[in-house]
């Protein structure tokens, strides 16, 4: 498999651990959303997140979504990804372009600026969890890192990345998570901060060719790392014409009557993988048969 996600876990149960390699989904989403380079940073970093945070759920039918807005020129973003390694996602302002940050690196924080990030839950209860914190820098990473602190109360620490070719196209895309379970001892702690202080940021690890399960034996090895499972991961968006057709049936009997009146083919766009959809003027007359108001 290319892409792919690490499930572990170490110190006896007390840590547990993801780590993931994402270079062609996020290169897939570069191209169907023409990002640009930023905004390609900024979406590969939250589609790596929002595999690996979709790993985690339990059910067949549990959806994660992610999403930040903000008062940057980038807006935000939004992901959606299920338990099994599917993911998709869209960036409002793909072709926002912004000087490198003062470190010479693509400025992500900058180009999401203020705002908040909001993690949705549907598990199939009657209502979704939903956790909400500000954007700490906007880097993504950790902002993260502080919504599982202060929403989830987990200790966790996330580290993501995006690196670029020349010719903007994607070179290295991954990241992990790492967090502390109830009960994990004052000696495992200190021993896990320090050793995630002296931790290399992921596009140096992934560029000297460590997979994700090299990732995490650089930081958990000492601590008796055991690889759980390894789950593909992939960008996928279940749109189709006919859930387009019922997204229109559902603007109701007025709107799509506008529609023919104006006498043209219709596109939609799906905002999750930019694909179009044509809609005849035959073909609304159809849906406007089935239309309920």
């Amino acid at each position: 498999m290319s892409d792919y996600i690490v499930r572990a876990t170490a110190a006896d149960h007390q840590i547990r651990a993801f780590a993931a390699t994402t270079r062609e989904l996020t290169e897939f989403a570069r191209s169907a959303h023409n990002t640009s380079p930023v905004a390609t940073a900024a979406l590969g970093r939250l589609l790596t997140a929002g595999a690996m945070m979709g790993s985690m759920m339990k059910g067949d039918q549990d959806l994660l979504t992610i999403k930040i807005q903000g008062d940057g020129p980038i807006e935000g973003l939004t992901v959606t990804a299920d338990s099994k390694g599917n993911v998709k996602g869209y960036v409002f302002n793909p072709s926002v372009m912004l000087p490198p940050s003062p470190a010479g690196k693509l400025d992500v924080g900058g180009a999401l600026g203020v705002g908040v990030l909001s993690v949705i839950k549907d598990i199939g209860l009657k209502e979704p969890y939903v956790g909400q914190t500000i954007l700490v820098t906007g880097e993504i990473a950790e902002d993260l890192t502080y919504y599982y602190a202060s929403s989830e109360q987990t200790p966790s620490s996330v580290g993501l990345g995006v690196l670029m070719n020349k010719d903007n196209t994607v070179r290295q895309a991954g990241g992990f998570i790492i967090q502390l379970l109830p009960g994990a001892s004052e000696e495992v702690i200190s021993g896990l901060e320090n050793k995630l202080a002296q931790v290399k940021s992921v596009t140096e690890l992934l560029e000297a060719g460590d997979t994700p399960e090299m990732i995490l034996e650089h930081m958990l090895g000492e601590f008796g790392l055991e690889i759980m499972d390894r789950l593909p991961a992939q960008f996928d968006c279940n749109c189709c014409k006919d859930r387009v057709e019922k997204a229109l049936i559902s603007v109701g009997k007025k709107d799509i009557q506008s529609m023919i009146d104006d006498g043209e083919t219709i596109e939609v766009n799906c905002h999750f993988c930019n694909k179009h959809y044509h809609f005849t003027v035959e073909e609304l007359q159809e849906l406007l048969k089935k239309a309920t108001r």
